[in-house]
């Protein structure tokens, strides 16, 4: 009896070293694995380097919760199925089980220790700056609606740069965010009024923008041209819902030559078709706000009357 139970642990020690070398293999190479299975509900076209290596940690996090799991599972069925009443006889009781303990100690604290390491490297990457960007873009934001200044870059001690051109959005027209690929671009978000958040799904994160002195600060590198629609991803007021923007990506020397557009007098829109874009957002449309008029109490209704 003793060398059947030492058997069974002997392989339950196994298993957990299998198990947790193979979160651990699964974690680095989680992007095979995603492509195989929709990408387990996270988005799989990321327009960035730093989408992608948060495309990979999830994926990564997912193939060690779920090996853990079914190790777990496993376990529970083993222990059902084991040790399943058979007579009136109880199988031998036991005080404890060293070497089950201490796997159930140890196993949990190596698959933490490798998703917070990847974590802690992750994020570091994806939240760094550097001291001289290829492109400054200030997104301000305000109810409901969004305005881009393209700047000339931060100052040598850390002042807001200077604001050359910008882009604002209307009611009528959804402002478009036109950027270039290859280059590192830092936004600097701002808020007039109250949080809201800067979301382009792509970029596949967000970044709440805030009111007064405090500055959301990142930066990316887009390597894919396109359109792609962006969102305020804060319940900001009533016509959050309509708060919508198109970031649209292009070419170095396109986003050079919309810049000096946009320099020479000409409207977003002129300067988009001028380097050969479509002058109006193609991935959202404006939606009929109806602001001028009085949906919430009739018109010549004093407040606080009722219907």
């Amino acid at each position: 009896m003793s060398a059947e139970r030492s058997k069974a642990r002997s392989t339950a020690v196994r298993l957990a070293g299998v198990g947790v070398a193979g979160a651990a293999l699964l974690l680095l190479s989680g992007c095979d694995v995603g492509s195989a299975v929709d990408g387990f509900g996270w988005p799989q076209n990321g327009i960035t380097e730093q989408s992608k290596r948060m495309y990979d940690l999830w994926i990564g996090s997912t193939v060690a919760a779920l090996i853990v799991g079914i190790f777990v599972w496993a376990l529970i069925f083993w222990c059902v199925i084991r040790y399943r009443k058979r007579g009136d006889k109880l199988p031998v009781q036991t005080r404890f089980n060293m070497p089950m303990e201490f796997l159930y100690t140890i196993a949990p604290v190596l698959v933490v220790s490798v998703l917070f390491y990847y974590t802690a490297i992750v994020q570091t990457d994806v939240n760094r700056t550097t001291t001289n960007p290829a492109v400054t873009v200030e997104v301000e934001a305000f109810k409901w609606n969004w305005q881009f200044n393209y700047q000339d870059g931060p100052t040598e001690d850390g002042r807001v740069g200077k604001t050359v051109t910008s882009t604002l959005g209307t009611t009528e027209i959804i402002p478009i965010l036109v950027l270039p690929t290859g280059r590192t671009i830092r936004f600097e978000e701002t808020s007039r009024d109250v949080i809201h958040s800067f979301w382009v799904p792509e970029l596949l994160f967000k970044r709440d923008v805030f009111p007064g002195n405090v500055r959301n600060v990142f930066e990316v590198t887009i390597d894919q041209e396109g359109a792609y629609v962006g969102r305020c991803a804060e319940l900001c007021g009533t016509y959050h819902s309509m708060m919508n923007f198109e970031l649209r990506s292009v070419s170095g020397a396109k986003y050079d030559q919309f810049i000096a557009a946009k320099l020479s007098g000409q409207t977003t829109q002129q300067a988009l078709q001028t380097i050969g874009e479509d002058p109006l957002a193609s991935t959202t449309s404006p939606f009929p706000t109806r602001r001028d008029e009085s949906n919430f109490n009739p018109a010549g209704t004093a407040a606080g009357t009722g219907n």
